[in-house]
């Protein structure tokens, strides 16, 4: 395989006197602490890999991670925003021994992309100030660059399947009052749109699990590591009930990447920084339920998703406790509370 094309970066500083609004302070803050903790992340991983390709992929991806971060540190800047803290050098040991093998950094990258693409996606159409719109964009561009070079390491090194393949429709159709059964009665088929869902859930959920469970292995705090635990049977089980509607139409669906995870007890991160990674993969699972749910016909899936939303709610609501309890957590830009002032 031919080394992998480098990403261009592009320019987009200009002075403006606009302020920022809710949303694009919003965006730019995610955008800065997500990347904060990407550059610890991959950074670490970039001490244990082997394969040329692989490391070229992480090079890129950290090239993208400290540009994006450099740009919304000077938009802050300009604007008098104070920098959030996020996440440095006291949350990462380099000198780590390995708890990944290479081919799990190509799914986490992907999963990484998607939570970045989800960030961008939803910020572009909401955002007005012309230097934070072209930095959205070019973040989206960047990122999109980045995920064909994931998805072509990903097939042609044999590490993943493509999305199943169904029939092309022989004629236009028309469906039947049978098209929401899913307990009672004929349940038809699954259609195109739930099963990317389905497989895309899978994908997602069978990384998420291996990060977790790797987690929960090198973790210190007992109470964040019965956390990790239990977010990982959870997703375990919402894992087998995914592939087994897949299976049920004899399609195919992705492995696990659990044997990827090595056995090393001794963590590369901070205890602060792997439960915030974890609340933030179990909030864009969140995302990625509303999607599926609103593609979604059958009730029998809906109810699936019902449940396994339920309890990533759970596993975020008692997340956020603990970081909260611990001091841990920034306060993301807010409204001006009227009421406190007033009693002040």
């Amino acid at each position: 395989m031919e080394t992998i094309k480098p990403i261009k970066l592009g320019s987009y500083k200009e002075e403006t006197s606009e302020k920022l609004t809710s949303a694009e302070m919003g965006k730019l803050w995610a955008t800065y602490m997500g990347n904060s903790m990407s550059k610890c992340i991959i950074s670490y991983y970039l001490q244990h890999v082997e394969d040329k390709d692989i490391k070229t992929l992480l090079e890129n991806a950290l090239k993208l991670s400290l540009e994006f971060m450099k740009s919304t540190k000077e938009i802050f800047e300009k604007e008098s925003f104070p920098i959030p803290k996020g996440f440095g050098e006291e949350d990462v040991n380099l000198g780590a021994p390995r708890l990944f093998q290479d081919q799990y950094y190509v799914h986490y990258l992907k999963y990484a992309g998607k939570a970045g693409m989800s960030i961008y996606n939803v910020a572009i159409p909401l955002i007005i100030r012309k230097d934070v719109k072209e930095f959205f964009r070019y973040c989206m561009d960047a990122t999109m660059d980045l995920m064909e070079q994931i998805n072509e390491i990903l097939m042609n090194k044999g590490f993943i399947i493509k999305p199943p393949l169904i029939p092309i429709p022989e004629k236009v159709e028309f469906v039947h009052k049978d098209f929401l059964n899913g307990f009672l009665g004929h349940v038809r088929s699954l259609h195109a749109l739930e099963i990317a869902h389905l497989y895309d859930n899978i994908e997602n959920n069978i990384t998420s699990k291996a990060l977790i469970m790797a987690f929960a292995q090198v973790v210190k705090d007992e109470e964040i590591r019965k956390l990790f635990e239990w977010g990982r049977d959870r997703t375990s089980t919402n894992i087998e009930h995914y592939m087994q509607k897949l299976h049920d139409e004899n399609l195919p669906t992705p492995s696990f990447l659990d044997d990827l995870v090595t056995t090393s007890t001794f963590s590369p991160f901070s205890d602060k920084l792997m439960l915030f990674h974890k609340m933030d993969m179990f909030s864009m699972k969140i995302r990625a339920f509303g999607n599926s749910a609103a593609v979604n016909g059958r009730h029998d899936i809906g109810l699936m998703y019902t449940k396994s939303l339920m309890q990533v709610f759970k596993f975020v609501e008692g997340a956020a406790k603990i970081f909260v309890e611990k001091g841990w957590m920034e306060q993301p830009p807010h409204a001006v509370d009227r009421k406190r002032l007033a009693s002040d």
